[in-house]
């Protein structure tokens, strides 16, 4: 990671949208602004949490080791959402890795500014506690997912989840760009699993791809597959 600076407008990461204006002044002098290349690490599973991280630009994966060294990806993070959260506790270590997907940057505080922040600003407490809240559901639902959804299930239920939290831009394709070994750690897949079922949904008609960019052309039957009710 490289600090930057004059790459933050103290205005649009979670940690600035949720202060009160006057909290700002402080945010400003206690904030380090990093710039991440593609492909490279802001924290690794079982680092020391030294603070918080926010994201104010690109796409960040959380994933963890599993199954010999596979990789399996937690979620997905973007612009204006928090990192390094699910470290706090008793044992302040991350419970997962932080790659950056794309060039991104990223607003860092340490954990006793980061406490006081919490304490001086009760909007940033309530929408913290609805985060961990939100991560926790998800978190059983993939579990559920995991054990119960067949991998065709599995992995056009990633693609829908891609589209639900980064949207579309004009030409329909999802805004977020991703290897064919991200979409397979994922969906908790191999990437040979994944590469077979990419191929079955493009030929019936369901997905389309340009590069790394995704379009779904029939949600409905891809939900379809999520529930079982068809191929």
């Amino acid at each position: 990671m490289k600090e930057c600076r004059d790459c933050c407008d103290v205005q649009s990461c979670f940690l600035c949208r949720l202060s009160l204006d006057d909290w700002r002044l402080a945010i400003k002098s206690h904030k380090k602004n990093f710039s991440i290349k593609k492909g490279h690490s802001i924290f690794k599973e079982g680092d020391p949490v030294t603070g918080i991280y926010f994201v104010y630009s690109g796409t960040i994966k959380a994933h963890k080791r599993w199954d010999n060294e596979k990789e399996l990806i937690i979620r997905f993070s973007k612009a204006g959402d928090v990192l390094g959260h699910l470290g706090l506790g008793a044992e302040p270590r991350y419970p997962v890795s932080a790659t950056a997907v794309e060039p991104s940057v990223v607003c860092y505080i340490d954990l006793s500014f980061f406490e006081s922040s919490l304490k001086v600003n009760a909007a940033l407490t309530y929408k913290l506690m609805q985060v961990f809240a939100d991560e926790l559901h998800d978190s059983r639902k993939s579990m559920l997912n995991f054990v119960h959804m067949s991998v065709k299930a599995r992995i056009a239920q990633a693609f829908i989840a891609l589209k639900s939290q980064f949207g579309t831009a004009d030409d329909g394709y999802i805004k977020v760009e991703l290897s064919r070994q991200d979409l397979s750690s994922f969906s908790g897949t191999s990437y040979e699993t994944l590469f077979k079922v990419i191929n079955e949904f493009t030929q019936d008609g369901l997905v389309e791809f340009s590069g790394r960019k995704i379009k779904l052309l029939d949600e409905a039957m891809l939900s379809k597959v999520i529930s079982g009710d068809s191929l």
